[in-house]
């Protein structure tokens, strides 16, 4: 190819806003220099966690991953940038052009696939046809999540249990709101640090349990035998469907 968290739209006047992930530093280069010429407003990061970082600061519009192959730490990256950011357009590019890689990377949440080598005036077209999709308005998406007695307005910012509001801190909302999402699945401790924090270390894994620990003083009627928020020992948390 010749070189030549937040999630809105309403920028239709501006440059299109990509965040490149790539982490050749030479292919990200070379990107950004390709992006840049057909006029888009580029980001760059070298990963997952730093992308996470950077939506956090900047707005974006769609993300552009470049993989040499599409291994376990793209799945995990595509997957935690999904559960955070629904709406926002994944889309995944490499130079490995396998079946079994574009099945692995569309189920882990990206939204469209490209192989090497990239025409530019396609990777355009596709990118752009991405941020119009982004920027239309977005219809019938979920405003309230429902698990048994549980309800978590998403809208309004609040928790009701059995119809009596429940008052959560920010930090201990989101951790329900990801496990309720995902209900009856077990939510590893390495992906939620990773939405919280972009990366696991042993002091955000402290955190996180002292969040979880807040949480079931809050929504369970015995936290020391929870009946939702259910611990999986050394790997994570599930929402426990009744």
């Amino acid at each position: 190819m010749n070189a030549s968290t937040h999630e809105y739209g309403g920028l239709s006047d501006e440059a299109e806003k990509v965040l490149l992930i790539a982490r050749d530093a030479p292919m990200r280069f070379q990107l950004r220099r390709t992006l840049e010429a057909m006029k888009f407003d580029v980001q760059e990061t070298s990963d997952g966690g730093g992308a996470i970082i950077r939506l956090r600061m900047e707005a974006c519009e769609v993300i552009l991953m470049e993989c040499a192959t599409f291994g376990a730490e793209n799945v995990m990256a595509c997957g935690q940038l999904r559960c955070l950011y629904p709406r926002l357009p994944i889309l995944v590019t490499s130079s490995l052009d396998s079946l079994d890689h574009k099945v692995v990377a569309l189920e882990a949440g990206a939204d469209d696939f490209l192989v090497h080598p990239l025409h530019e005036r396609e990777l355009a077209a596709r990118l752009r046809s991405a941020v119009r999709r982004f920027r239309a308005p977005a219809m019938g998406a979920a405003e309230r999540l429902v698990v048994g007695e549980i309800i978590l307005d998403l809208a309004g910012h609040r928790v009701e249990k059995s119809g009596e509001e429940v008052s959560l801190a920010p930090s201990e909302f989101r951790l329900l709101e990801i496990l309720m999402q995902q209900p009856g699945r077990v939510v590893s401790h390495t992906f939620l640090a990773g939405m919280f924090w972009g990366r696991e270390t042993a002091a955000n894994r402290k955190h996180l349990r002292v969040i979880m620990r807040g949480l079931r003083r809050k929504i369970e009627e015995d936290p020391s035998h929870p009946k939702y928020l259910v611990t999986h020992a050394h790997f994570g948390y599930r929402f426990q469907i009744q």
